[in-house]
């Protein structure tokens, strides 16, 4: 299993992908148009042929076995610069009688666009068959998730100063969310799905259009959709769990749409950023010992040519880590190369 930029001969296999993410999965819509100009854009910003702020970088989980893609992640550049990036932003205000000795205090909900020019990582979705279940695939997601800070590490210029991740919110054994039903649908003539599609493809501008500018008071809400705020879907808690553990922090904001938590930090302080460092290679003919469980995630220094895959074992004391010839071969690495790496579970 390794991680490598997607390629125009995965609009297929992306397609399929997409099939499988389910409802609330804005950043992955079931459209071939949209996918394929999506593969461009990411194919043109690994290449380093658009500006910064516009670049973003798509990810996929190659089975080498099979040829399959077991799963996708993505970094956007920065958010919000061509189209508005809107949350709503979880607030409080307080009202108080002087006359009556009263004071209270309620939870409101703004409109808001805070979030522009951050960077953010993205469309993460592993297939189920490559969850869990054999050891060979016991890591995938963890794969998927922190290989963003290795490659955000290693070409931080290219970055700005903050990271977000949006968060699928919750929804009912029908699919439906509490939050879009008691919220959302009284201000866009359309349902959810709808909706979620049309965010999908990158047409956003109807949200500032459509929706109130002024504060919205949360007792107003239903307590179902009260409940969905700040929470997410029961398939997106691992994806959460990881990136918590990276030091990413809920700050009130959600999805307008959903409810889901949006969170986030500065890029400097993220432990796989924090924590990564550069090592030189060396090879290997001989078979090499391989770790019950690999704890260290290497990746390569080359944009164009970005590969990225767990190791059975780390650097040496001068800084140096020993491959297999097929692990320099699934990394695409030479001897005398260097390796961005990171130990999985070394503490921040």
């Amino acid at each position: 299993m390794r991680i490598r930029p997607i390629a125009p001969s995965d609009l297929d296999e992306l397609q399929a992908v997409a099939r499988e993410t389910g409802v609330g999965f804005t950043s992955l819509p079931d459209n071939r148009d949209f996918l394929a100009a999506k593969i461009d854009t990411a194919v043109s910003a690994f290449a380093q042929q658009t500006p910064v702020d516009q670049r973003l970088y798509f990810f996929v989980l190659e089975d080498e076995a099979s040829g399959k893609l077991a799963g996708c992640c993505a970094i956007e550049g920065q958010v919000g610069r061509e189209v508005p990036f809107y949350h709503y932003r979880l607030g409080t205000l307080a009202h108080s009688s002087v006359q009556l000795d009263l004071h209270r205090t309620i939870d409101t909900l703004f409109l808001s666009s805070d979030h522009t020019g951050d960077a953010e990582v993205a469309s993460l979705f592993l297939r189920p068959e490559y969850r869990g279940g054999d050891r060979r695939h016991e890591r995938n997601g963890a794969l998927l998730s922190m290989v963003r800070w290795l490659f955000m590490a290693q070409f931080r210029d290219s970055f700005p100063d903050k990271v977000l991740a949006e968060m699928r919110g919750r929804f009912d054994a029908e699919g439906r969310s509490p939050f879009w039903e008691c919220l959302g649908s009284n201000f866009f003539p359309m349902d959810f799905n709808e909706a979620d599609r049309l965010t999908g493809l990158g047409q956003k501008s109807f949200i500032g259009e459509l929706m109130p500018k002024f504060p919205i008071y949360t007792p107003f809400l239903s307590e179902e959709a009260r409940a969905c705020i700040g929470e997410v879907h029961e398939h997106t808690r691992p994806a959460l769990a990881m990136l918590k553990k990276e030091g990413l922090r809920w700050e009130g904001f959600i999805d307008i749409f959903d409810g889901g938590p949006t969170v986030e930090a500065y890029i400097d302080d993220v432990r796989g950023v924090r924590l990564s460092r550069t090592c030189r290679v060396e090879i290997k003919a001989d078979e090499l010992e391989q770790a019950e469980r690999p704890r260290w995630l290497a990746a390569t220094t080359s944009m164009a040519g970005f590969r990225a895959a767990w190791l059975g074992r780390g650097p040496d004391d001068d800084g140096v880590v020993t491959l297999s010839e097929a692990e320099a071969a699934r990394l695409e690495v030479a001897a005398g190369d260097t390796l961005r790496i990171l130990d999985s579970d070394e503490e921040a």
